[in-house]
């Protein structure tokens, strides 16, 4: 009979490139992909640690799996089981336990008699991932850069993936003319700190997404996160000259209140942010513009939060991803003796969501009566649903299977949180 496999991937889309990888991997040595909750001879779950939710889902979805399976082998990999390995091997059912550099090798240790195997050695070698033909995404991810340099005080991430390392132009190029020829319209570039590709490889991130634009087939070309004070006028000048390009950034923020910055040991403040956003917006009017926010962190004032809020108020940032402060074993911010209570955090969690939401729903309904280019990617509702190049989802009625194709969409309405569109 053929072998089932299941995967589950949670955090960024460096794990989301990772697992595609990995889940090509399974297929070509014959096993059959089904959902993550089916029973399965193997749950593969690619994990996430940047806060105590992400270890909390983990944990969880490893009980999933043994409840579902429990005859079938666990697998878990990715920044938790790096961090956590001994706290994994605790929970029932847990099969084999994989660092970030040995997920790759997944395969040779599957067939392993051992009760419970740990490898969770850590390397320098940078291993590429893309999204690939057996993975359920619309989108392709493809990873370009892993590991940081930064050691920002709230992060454990370079702990978890190790210092910098990139992919060559050349090898990234050959990548994407890949996924191209597998069918997939959009790349979206990722890594931990793609800002860093120059410093770290000696080649220049301008060069590399020049040459990624001018893939032939390739329609749209995505950047995911990038720190503000690595954004080039080079880059942006590149980026703007070519109409694949989607108009949409997400540059981390973590605080408007630069004595937290400070704190935070981050490489701008918040003067400098803005002037960053401010650029962008020069070469790009229209463009979405994402941030991550931490609020929360140990010894932020109810003066420094409000500095955040007034300063994410003012700013054209679209897109909220905010987070509670999480005390992260190892860093500078977990020892520090400042720590403010969940309620206070979850307090200022809800008021930035609030105020986010409000703000993506101006950005939305300014968009009413333009034209955008949405590349469709399910249904939902009885309406096809796809992303617009500025990052908003749009939801279009339409007979005709529109999946993984790229129409232009006239936008006449939003309602009920969704901005309607009509095929132009």
């Amino acid at each position: 009979m053929t072998k089932t496999v299941a995967f589950n991937t949670l955090g960024c889309r460096l794990n989301l490139a990772e697992t595609g990888e990995i889940t090509q991997k399974f297929t070509e040595q014959g096993y059959e992909v089904v959902e993550f909750g089916e029973p399965a001879d193997v749950s593969f779950l690619n994990t996430c640690t940047v806060t105590d939710n992400a270890d909390s889902k983990c944990r969880n979805l490893i009980r999933k799996a043994q409840r579902v399976s429990p005859e079938g082998k666990i697998i878990v990999t990715g920044c938790y089981a790096q961090m956590e390995s001994e706290a994994i091997s605790q929970i029932k059912g847990v099969d084999l336990i994989l660092g970030n550099s040995e997920k790759y090798n997944v395969l040779d240790y599957l067939e392993s008699e051992d009760e419970l195997q740990i490898k969770i050695d850590q390397t320098d070698e940078f291993w590429g991932a893309s999204t690939t033909p057996s993975d359920s995404h619309t989108r392709a991810f493809l990873k370009i850069q892993d590991g940081c340099n930064y050691i920002c005080s709230f992060c454990i991430i370079p702990f978890a993936r190790g210092r910098s390392k990139t992919i060559s132009i050349a090898e990234a190029v050959y990548k994407a003319k890949e996924i191209v020829a597998n069918g997939f319209k959009e790349i979206v570039l990722t890594g931990v700190n793609i800002g860093e590709y120059e410093s770290t490889s000696g080649e220049k991130l301008a060069d590399l997404v020049k040459e990624i634009l001018e893939i032939e087939g390739l329609e749209r070309l995505r950047l995911s996160s990038v720190e503000p004070n690595t954004i080039t006028n080079e880059l942006l000048e590149v980026l703007a000259s070519s109409p694949k390009t989607c108009e949409h950034f997400h540059i981390p923020l973590q605080s408007g209140d630069n004595g937290i910055l400070k704190e935070m040991r981050r490489k701008y403040d918040s003067e400098f942010y803005s002037k960053t956003i401010a650029n962008i917006k020069s070469f790009f009017p229209n463009a979405g513009i994402g941030a991550d926010v931490i609020v929360g962190y140990p010894g932020e004032t109810e003066e420094q939060f409000l500095n955040t809020v007034k300063f994410l108020e003012e700013n054209p940032i679209t897109h909220f991803h905010v987070f509670p402060f999480s005390k992260r074993k190892g860093t500078t911010a977990a020892l520090n003796k400042e720590q403010l209570q969940t309620v206070v955090k979850s307090k200022r969690v809800k008021i930035l969501r609030e105020l986010g939401n409000k703000k993506l729903n101006e950005f939305a309904k300014s968009k009413i009566g333009q034209i955008t280019k949405v590349l469709f990617e399910d249904t939902q509702d009885g309406f096809w649903t796809g992303y617009s190049d500025e990052y908003l989802r749009v939801f279009v009625k339409s007979n005709s299977n529109l999946k993984n194709q790229i129409f232009s969409v006239r936008l006449i309405d939003y309602k009920n949180e969704k901005l309607i569109g009509e095929l132009n």
